[in-house]
């Protein structure tokens, strides 16, 4: 039986079936097409099979293998991030690289390329993958490594999990002294500020990331929170976590995101710093994954749910291009609470059609209005082709094909690694657009 469905940002609504892999599978024995997925934190439909079947991998989550002392750890594909560091943050171990949100799953992040705030120091999360293993529907099980079937370990980082089914994984983490986190909070003028602060901060600073008011205006276009930061030093005192969470527990009839309010929040929220800078040692939580303390935190985007629109410009293009896009965005009285700006380092990917490259990326939510909220991505569209910019897959919704294929010059060839036993609801969208 189908099921109603929806991804993460609960657009675009989805039917399909469902099935739960318990164990790691000798073999994939399916009727008709499907699609491997993880923990369903995928903002679009990269992460849905409309009409087909979706084989949940979330509790495939044994520890396999763990050397303390070089930090290589293996474990099945559906364990997740905050599983993982349960395990080795108290054992002085961490992620070396992790995107927003500690609840995804190890075969999301591989299929993704997740990346961080520090991608100007460690790259992405399959820079650090050493070896997975690969199940195809024909049977065949592939053992992949930068020099074992090599072009398959990098079809399958960020192949949004069109090559097979990664049953397990094994990656490098990163050590240190201390899990807790330095930073320091400045508050900006102007996207020039950023992109100064951003350049400062290169060299010193592990982590850099900013949180950007989408709404202002003028000499204040891009004003914002920037923020920087390293892993404390071992002599200093580790902050306990906070017990205190959040949820927001039913269904709003309508978002609660509107003009009104985003007006309020990102005038009090840029305000809510007097000093020009705030240093602190905090407990990473709260630092790497902000949002992960307000449960169904999505149910806030009201019964239609949101998209984000997260995009990539290189650096020659970058003041002009993001200037642009948040005049657009501006100009639509449209904005965001979560816009998030940062600049991605040299450090390259090993995927074949990963998202990440040198430059500078920008991410924000936007509740769904329909034709409104498309009209404004076309718009949007036009600033990051003209930069020679690109779309992340696994936050996007809208995508067309010509766009994704200009974006993803290696498209075909990832097509060509596809198991046709897997596909995606945006996978059809963008190579199959008469289906």
């Amino acid at each position: 039986m189908t099921k109603p469905y929806v991804s993460w940002g609960r657009y675009p609504y989805k039917t399909q079936k469902g099935r739960d892999l318990h164990w790691r599978p000798q073999s994939l024995d399916m009727p008709g097409v499907f699609l491997p997925q993880g923990n369903a934190r995928s903002y679009g439909d990269s992460c849905m099979l409309h009409e087909g079947t979706v084989l949940s991998t979330r509790f495939m989550n044994r520890f396999i293998a763990f050397d303390g002392e070089t930090g290589i750890i293996r474990c099945e594909a559906g364990v997740t991030l905050a599983e993982i560091l349960s395990v080795v943050e108290p054992q002085g171990w961490f992620l070396a690289v992790t995107p927003g949100t500690k609840f995804a799953t190890v075969g999301g992040a591989i299929a993704n390329d997740v990346h961080g705030k520090n991608h100007h120091v460690e790259g992405t999360f399959g820079a650090h993958l050493t070896q997975f293993e690969l199940l195809r529907t024909d049977g065949s099980v592939r053992l992949c490594s930068p020099t074992e079937n090599a072009e398959w370990f990098a079809a399958t980082i960020g192949g949004l999990g069109l090559t097979g089914l990664i049953t397990w994984a094994e990656f490098k983490l990163k050590r240190v002294s201390n899990s807790a986190v330095n930073v320091e909070n400045i508050k900006y003028q102007n996207l020039a500020d950023f992109f100064a602060l951003s350049q400062e901060s290169e060299q010193d600073f592990e982590y850099t990331v900013a949180w950007v008011d989408c709404l202002a205006s003028g000499d204040q276009l891009g004003r914002g929170h920037f923020s920087r930061a390293n892993h404390a030093r071992v002599t200093q005192p580790k902050p306990a976590p906070s017990q205190h969470t959040l949820t927001i527990p039913v269904d709003p009839p309508v978002s609660l995101v509107n003009s009104i309010s985003l007006k309020a929040f990102n005038w009090l929220y840029y305000h809510r710093q007097r000093e020009k800078r705030v240093t602190q040692t905090t407990h990473y939580d709260p630092f790497f994954y902000p949002l992960d303390h307000v449960q169904n935190w999505n149910r806030m985007y009201g019964p239609k749910g949101f998209l984000q629109y997260q995009c990539i410009v290189p650096m020659e293009h970058s003041e002009a291009a993001i200037c642009e896009l948040l005049r657009r965005i501006g100009r639509a009285n449209y904005g965001s609470f979560l816009a998030v700006l940062k600049v991605f380092g040299d450090v390259p990917s090993p995927g074949l059609n990963s998202f990440p490259r040198p430059g500078t990326t920008l991410a924000l939510d936007f509740p769904y209005k329909g034709a409104q909220t498309m009209q404004l991505f076309d718009q949007l569209d036009e600033v990051v082709v003209q930069a020679g910019g690109a779309l992340y897959p696994a936050k996007d919704a809208h995508m067309k094909p010509q766009h994704f294929k200009r974006f993803y010059p290696n498209a075909d060839q990832l097509e060509s690694f596809r198991d046709p036993g897997i596909n995606s609801s945006f996978w059809q969208r963008v190579m199959e657009p008469s289906t």
